[in-house]
């Protein structure tokens, strides 16, 4: 039981936090779990979050990969989505008749670009030693722009059915169309952890890229992989944002969601510092920021306030996280473990010298 403790104590913090922000809900009101059906398809709190959640989840999935090998983050992912998504959206225009085979052409293009941008990133931090963050600011700066000169600045609107069922529903399936394409990425994700030994050698080369080396892995390959999948998780995302909003707008496509990514990956129990990771933990702590959006609109903040009580939330929430707070805590259980036990035997002790023995007795005189 302790070991299975201490194997998923990492996701306490995003399990505490999202179950402290289920009870906010259920206080401001009792028919939060309520599900309808709207259409032939589910719709209430839960799949909302569920649906909104989607490019984040797949974002963070990458830059969990990233951070734990490259001890550094990619900031570019929304620039890096808004590229790959504008060559989907070029393609597709441009190809006449709209087809599933024409959209799962131009979402491979859309892949292709996003791994040509997470090389361009992979190059300058695995070869050249560019600190992640600086390598990927260039993306960050100048990335909208490229996706602008793809688009011709016109923000080009996606009118045709497909688009429009990949980004709702599907006629007939209950479920959105992007959280079944989220949970497919998941498995895959998954898939691939239980049939390669990737998570290893991303861990290994977090850890100590030298002791890696010596171990016969080579950190540069592993680094620049991880971008390159990072490269793909921005094309899967900008492909989902895309069809939902039914349009490419260049300007606001998944805007600064590389800050969400981030503070996914934290609440997960990941170490920003690279090292050991888990992918479940930032998947939670994703679906626990856009819990934590949703929540402070039910509790009717203004727009403009919703920053600044996210800021303060996710400030108390980093800090009871923190590994600082993490070895008090465990210092004052250990504390406190120590007096228990200690109070314990001397209360056995005492009990024990209380107890007549048999010499202390006197013997019945025989009459």
């Amino acid at each position: 039981m302790r070991k299975l403790i201490k194997n998923f104590s990492h996701l306490f913090p995003p399990l505490s936090v999202m179950m402290l922000l289920i009870i906010i809900n259920l206080i401001k009101g009792a028919d939060y779990f309520r599900i309808t059906m709207v259409n032939g398809a589910f719709y209430g709190n839960i799949p909302n979050i569920l649906f909104g959640a989607s490019e984040l989840v797949i974002l963070s999935i990458g830059m969990t990969l990233v951070t734990a090998a490259s001890r550094g983050q990619d900031i570019s992912i929304g620039e890096s989505a808004t590229i790959s998504s504008a060559v989907f959206v070029l393609f597709v225009l441009q190809a006449g008749e709209v087809t599933l085979l024409t959209i799962v052409v131009g979402f491979l293009l859309s892949c292709v670009a996003g791994v040509a941008l997470g090389a361009f990133n992979g190059t300058l931090v695995s070869v050249f030693k560019v600190q992640p963050m600086v390598a990927s600011l260039i993306l960050f700066t100048g990335g909208r722009s490229i996706a602008f000169m793809i688009d011709g600045k016109l923000s080009p609107i996606l009118a045709n059915d497909i688009s429009n069922k990949i980004g709702t529903v599907i006629p007939g399936v209950p479920i959105q169309t992007p959280i079944i394409l989220t949970v497919v990425f998941i498995v895959l994700v998954a898939v691939l952890f239980r049939t390669t030994t990737l998570k290893l050698y991303v861990e290994a080369v977090g850890i100590n890229p030298n002791a890696a080396r010596l171990n016969g892995i080579n950190p540069k390959k592993i680094i620049f992989l991880t971008f390159l999948i990072m490269g793909v998780c921005t094309a899967v995302a900008g492909f989902i944002a895309v069809n939902k909003a039914g349009r490419h707008d260049s300007v606001n496509l998944l805007k600064l969601i590389m800050m969400d990514a981030i503070l996914a990956v934290a609440i997960g129990g990941n170490s920003l510092g690279g090292g050991k990771f888990s992918i479940t933990g930032s998947i939670i702590g994703a679906y626990t920021i856009e819990m934590l959006n949703r929540t402070l609109l039910r509790l009717e903040i203004e727009p403009a306030m919703i920053k600044v009580f996210k800021a303060i939330f996710i400030i108390i929430l980093m800090v009871v996280a923190s590994p600082v707070v993490r070895v008090f805590v465990r210092k004052a259980l250990d504390k406190y473990r120590a007096w228990r036990s200690t109070t314990g035997q001397s209360k056995g002790s005492s009990l024990n010298d209380s107890k007549p023995t048999t010499t202390n007795i006197p013997k019945r005189k025989e009459e």
